[in-house]
């Protein structure tokens, strides 16, 4: 009898609150910790942009030309970065904003005895779902929203528009990149030093195992650079999954 009493029995509104509640807090702190994972990625292709930079204005005409290379598909994923950073950033407002209102109805609630489905919730919920990092978390709030009469439908999984996609795949404009490489190389392009002037007789003795030794290092630092590069597209990949 106490087992149909309770698969009858009307959800406990303040349960109900304190379940939606804590699914919007863990996604929220989750989503710090991924705004500010993307900071980090951006400074560090900020430093990879720089010493790519610095790589295509010594050595050999051949590795000048592929640091230039360099230089401009770091710029590439640095867009991108921004990119998927801008989207977190504004999903994190909305997610906020669903909190206020989600709250609003509850509260409204004990007041008034009663609840009133929200158009607004229901907005916000559908436009965050369209995004990946949110898609679980909107499912299952939409079913306790649902549940206590906040909105009137079930939320579906909905699928992100080409349109929306269409940033991660395409090629950025050349100009964007020129406009990135303009806002960090400007300063230092605008401090650089006189050339270097024409070695002593004596200092071109130790230019072959000086030019030796660099092109040891630049080709270290490639690999590293190499290295780094497809570990930060990796971070950003997981981010956006």
């Amino acid at each position: 009898m106490e087992t149909l009493r309770n698969m009858f029995a009307k959800p406990d509104p303040q349960a109900q609150f304190r379940k939606c509640n804590a699914l919007l807090r863990a996604n929220m702190r989750k989503l710090d910790r991924d705004i500010s994972a993307i900071k980090q990625t951006e400074t560090k292709t900020k430093n990879l942009i720089i010493a790519a930079n610095k790589r295509a204005q010594r050595g050999d005409p051949s590795r000048q030309k592929q640091a230039q290379r360099e230089v401009r598909d770091f710029a590439r994923e640095l867009i991108r970065t921004r990119k998927a950073g801008d989207r977190l950033v504004t999903g994190r407002a909305q997610l906020a904003s669903v909190q206020m209102q989600v709250s609003e109805a509850f509260a409204l609630r004990r007041i008034e005895g009663s609840i009133k489905a929200s158009v607004g919730i229901m907005k916000d919920v559908n436009s965050l779902i369209r995004l990946p990092q949110f898609a679980h978390t909107m499912q299952e709030l939409s079913v306790e929203l649902m549940k206590a009469g906040i909105i009137e439908e079930m939320v579906g999984e909905v699928l992100p528009d080409d349109a929306d996609m269409l940033g991660e795949e395409e090629e950025e404009a050349e100009g964007e990149v020129d406009k990135v490489l303009g806002e960090i190389l400007k300063d230092r392009m605008e401090t650089a030093g006189p050339l270097p002037s024409v070695p002593l007789p004596q200092q071109q003795k130790q230019v072959p195992a000086q030019k030796q030794q660099a092109q040891v290092e630049e080709e270290d630092e490639e690999e590293d650079t190499e290295a780094m590069m497809d570990q930060m597209r990796n971070r950003l990949e997981a981010l956006r999954s």
